[in-house]
């Protein structure tokens, strides 16, 4: 059974994943307006999967029995300063997620809930990927390469 801690975390985990989903959508249409299509779809590709860790959790939650409301969400910019901004706000973005997901572990072990922390391990272990390949789109930007020109080796970054 989820404790009450674990399960208001993941309720509001949700939100994050959602507002995560908006932020990265922001970060697409930065692109996208500076035509900067491949980049734009890379962010966009990022937002969509934001989304579904979003809907991993909710479906784990309703698996559980949980009732819940969807959180309500902030707005997100599409304004940044330049392409380093945008791609430095989405690794700290990032990081944050990271924290919060080892205090999510943490208290799953604390509380002996092996479901919730088997369940938890999956989303530590993505945000390795997240954050490292954030860092690679801050390296790739700050070598002064032409965005344009850089654009099919956001494949690389995707897996593709």
């Amino acid at each position: 059974m989820i404790s009450d801690k674990l399960r208001d975390f993941l309720v509001e985990q949700v939100g994050q994943e959602l507002a995560a989903h908006q932020d990265y959508m922001g970060i697409s249409l930065y692109f996208q307006q500076a035509s900067l299509l491949r980049w734009a779809r890379f962010f966009r590709d990022q937002s969509i999967e934001e989304a579904q860790h979003a809907s991993k959790i909710m479906d784990f939650l309703v698996d559980n029995e949980i009732v819940f409301d969807v959180p309500a969400l902030p707005g997100a910019t599409s304004h940044f300063e330049s392409a380093l901004a945008a791609a430095q706000a989405a690794l700290e973005w990032e990081r944050g997620v990271t924290a919060r997901y080892r205090t999510a572990t943490k208290l799953a072990l604390d509380e002996g809930d092996a479901t919730s922390h088997e369940f938890l391990q999956w989303f530590v272990a993505e945000q390795v990927e997240e954050e490292s390949k954030m860092q690679h789109v801050i390296d790739l930007v700050s070598s002064g390469i032409n965005l344009f020109q850089a654009e099919p080796l956001l494949d690389a970054l995707d897996g593709d």
